[in-house]
Formats: structure tokens, C-alpha cells, sequence
């Protein structure tokens, strides 16, 4: 399965993009749909519009978004931990988004973090 991503301005990378397209998935940034600088809100109604998961390392603020309007394709959050070392590598993301698409986890409407699906 491959999933339609909108990647916010956190996550962009282009390694990590390359990565996700490498395995199918289609992939756009924020970048690229002219949305950096613009507020959690515009982005995460962009992803609606587009019916794009989000992907994002800005956890708390997409929560609280999620919390007050939890219709959306789905936010993947990447939760920092202060320790460098203990931090998702971007080939961890890639591997912990297929453990979800493995487990046929329904993301529509679902705040995740992929913390949890690094395995």
C-alpha cells in the first residue's frame, strides 16, 4: 500500500523523501505546496483538502489540533526524545510507516506516533 504524505516543514528532508518514494509512497512537501512559514492549522487543512496523512515532528501542536477537530487522513508524529541518540533515524520512519501499513492500521481520523511502530 502506498500512502499520499504531505511532510510538514519539520520533517522534509530530502533524504527522508527520497526514502518514502523509494518504497511507493507519494510524497509532497510543504515546500512544495507553498505552505512553509504557514500556521499548524492552514497545513493540517491543506492535508485534509488533499487527503494527505501528515507527517510531523511538531507533536504537541498537531495533537491539540487533532484533539479539537479530529477529522483528517491521519497525522504521523515523530515525538523527539532530548537524547540525540535515541531520536528515529529516517530510515526508522520509513520502517516504522510500513510496520503500520503491515498491521493494516487505520489511520483516517488518527493522531499516531510512529515512536511506538519502530520495531
Amino acid at each position: 500500500m502506498s500512502l499520499r504524505l504531505l511532510l510538514h516543514e519539520d520533517s522534509q528532508a530530502k533524504y527522508l523523501v527520497n526514502l518514502l518514494q523509494k518504497v511507493g509512497h507519494n510524497v509532497l512537501s510543504v515546500n512544495e505546496a507553498d505552505l512553509m512559514g504557514q500556521a499548524d492549522l492552514r497545513v493540517l487543512n491543506y492535508a485534509r483538502q488533499q487527503r494527505r496523512v501528515l507527517l510531523t515532528r511538531n507533536c504537541d501542536d498537531f495533537q491539540e489540533l487533532h484533539q479539537a477537530n479530529p477529522v483528517h487522513p491521519g497525522i504521523l508524529a515523530v515525538f523527539q526524545n532530548p537524547d540525540i541518540a535515541k531520536n528515529m533515524s529516517y530510515q526508522a520512519i520509513v520502517q516504522a510507516i510500513a510496520n503500520l501499513e503491515q498491521a493494516d492500521y487505520t489511520l483516517e481520523n488518527q493522531f499516531i506516533v510512529l515512536n511506538q511502530w519502530n520495531y
